[in-house]
């Protein structure tokens, strides 16, 4: 099987609600795991053995997206592998911790959260049919407690993980400050103006005249103090009339020359002249500009801080897991 059809394969399983589930048997000879882990076992973490099938439910709803990514057969084959990898230490990583969970006897998910869980489970992918659900878990050969106890351990390794996520919150201006000087070309900025624009267009035989009279009727307007985006949503026939004319941020190159020349010639709350093609008419507003260069520290400084609370979070996450790994039983096979 080709990885085109093979990807076609798991998504169409995907999408068949419970029924699909009834084929993962099917798929077992496209991705390749049971050539991999002959005896139907991935690894085992604790006393929890990792099995092909819990492997295949994980990779599934991925298959897509690397189908998308990959060149040919080839490549898909190994970037399957490797989401194979990372999904047998994910769930390996999952059992871990929900042992650090456990250590703590006062700690415990209340069964109501639990039942919240399933109840929501069964509407959005069983259309709130029980009988669709139970087949689910039959498919599976899970029992109604062994699911409860499965949705118990992703609440609880969702809360762990959040909790790490927790421990960083203050990055030291100090460190910001470094951070900038090291990475000052991550903060470059290219020359862009946020555009709002009134458009005439060319209706009736309209001549260039006609139009650059009604155009100039309405820059007056503007000179007199009336709000551009009043006057776009008053005379604009383009589609973003609604919106005041707003074209958001906008870079020389993504615009063509008439526009980018008069446009990027403006300071912040000017208007250009008339702008006369064979389409119609427009004015153009620059209601912000930003200058090519290096962006100030203090205009990046909470960009910086979101960073470095990443960077942080993510180093004291793998921290954490490699605790958990060295202290925990894992085997792979």
């Amino acid at each position: 099987m080709t990885f085109r059809r093979y990807a076609a394969f798991v998504l169409l399983a995907a999408g068949c609600g419970a029924n699909a589930f009834s084929q993962t048997a099917s798929l077992s000879s496209a991705d390749g795991l049971n050539l991999r882990f002959a005896n139907g076992i991935a690894a085992i973490a604790e006393e929890k053995v990792i099995t092909v099938d819990d492997v295949r439910r994980e990779i599934a709803p991925l298959v897509q997206q690397i189908q998308r990514e990959s060149r040919d057969e080839k490549e898909f084959n190994q970037k399957l592998e490797e989401l194979q990898d990372d999904v047998i230490q994910s769930l390996i990583d999952r059992v871990l911790i929900v042992k650090e969970f456990r250590k703590d006897e006062k700690k415990h998910i209340p069964a109501g959260f639990i039942d919240s869980r399933i109840a929501d489970t069964q509407a959005e992918q069983f259309d709130n049919d029980r009988s669709k659900f139970l087949a689910y878990l039959r498919s599976r050969n899970t029992t109604i407690r062994e699911y409860r106890r499965e949705v118990e351990e992703e609440i609880i390794y969702n809360y762990m993980r959040q909790q790490q996520r927790k421990s960083y919150s203050i990055v030291s201006p100090v460190r910001m400050e470094t951070f900038y000087r090291e990475n000052k070309d991550r903060f470059f900025q290219e020359d862009s103006v946020h555009l709002r624009l009134i458009q005439f267009n060319r209706r009736d035989g309209a001549t260039d005249v006609d139009l650059n009279n009604k155009a100039m009727e309405v820059i007056g307007r503007f000179q007199s103090g009336e709000k551009f985006e009043d006057l776009a949503r008053e005379y604009s026939q383009d589609s973003r009339r609604t919106k005041g004319g707003d074209w958001g941020w906008q870079k020389r190159p993504d615009l063509k020359k008439e526009f980018s020349e008069p446009l990027f010639a403006l300071k912040k709350s000017e208007v250009t002249q008339p702008i006369i093609l064979p389409e119609g008419a427009f004015i153009l507003y620059a209601e912000d500009r930003k200058y090519a260069g290096i962006q100030p520290l203090d205009e990046v400084r909470d960009v910086i801080e979101r960073m470095l609370i990443q960077q942080m979070t993510n180093q004291n996450q793998e921290r954490w897991l490699e605790r958990l790994r060295r202290n925990g039983y894992v085997k792979h096979y």
